[in-house]
């Protein structure tokens, strides 16, 4: 019986299926995820005091510049399922389940409460602008700002790192990234589980990591295709 073809990353692939590979340069996905939600957050850090329990004056200066921050949140979802499809890409047939699925579990976890945060502010921001006074009086901010800080922070995030630990643990057992760089997932992990609830800054380990993942991908996949070329051409 012939073998079924295999694909760079050592997984089979049928030859039905040869035009629906992954494209070498699909992990600039985590690139723009990286640089998209660092962004994000930024806008938020400016416009957003670091109490959540604060009396609201951010509604009245800063509406504008939240709301491209929340307009960069689609975005940074779409990203970031790129990205998780770039990693089991390239895991194949490696893919353990039990982590592969506390990887997609914990990701699409994430993605889903940040799109959850995002729409909860901007339903916040146009109810201030229709009744800015009643919005107050009701205990209405209160409980959405309290909502949105928490999903945020000591939810999604922590997702995040469950995410980072799982695709830390597949990265070591399969070798798909250098050692030193899941090592670095485990400690990212570490400071999102400890962290994410009290230091805002803190939120920006999960997009550098990412972005360190996709770069090495990207460039480890560059050189893959340059060896192929380099043979080609000796043939």
């Amino acid at each position: 019986m012939d073998k079924e073809p295999a694909t760079a990353n050592g997984s089979t692939a049928h030859p039905t299926s040869a035009g629906l590979r992954t494209p070498r340069a699909a992990a600039i996905a985590g690139v723009l995820f990286a640089i998209l939600l660092i962004c994000s957050l930024w806008l938020l850090r400016l416009s957003l005091p670091s109490d959540p329990l604060e009396a609201g004056a951010w509604l009245q200066t800063s509406t504008r510049r939240v709301g491209i921050a929340l307009n960069l949140v689609p975005f940074v979802g779409i990203a970031f399922m790129w990205f998780m499809g770039v990693l089991r890409d390239r895991l194949g047939t490696q893919e353990d389940r039990f982590f592969a699925t506390v990887f997609i579990g914990s990701g699409l976890l994430f993605i889903g409460m940040i799109f959850v945060a995002a729409a909860a502010t901007g339903g916040t921001i146009r109810a201030y602008s229709v009744q800015p006074k009643a919005i107050f009086d009701s205990g209405t901010f209160a409980f959405a700002r309290a909502f949105t800080f928490d999903i945020m922070h000591i939810y999604a995030f922590k997702m995040a790192a469950v995410f980072m630990m799982s695709a830390s643990t597949l990265a070591l057992r399969t070798q798909i990234t250098a050692r030193w760089v899941a090592l670095l997932g485990y400690i990212s992990a570490a400071l999102l589980l400890l962290g994410s609830g009290y230091f805002d800054w803190v939120l920006m380990v999960f997009p550098a990591w990412v972005l360190l993942v996709s770069s090495y991908i990207l460039v480890d996949n560059l050189r893959g295709s340059s060896r192929m070329t380099s043979k080609a051409e000796q043939r």
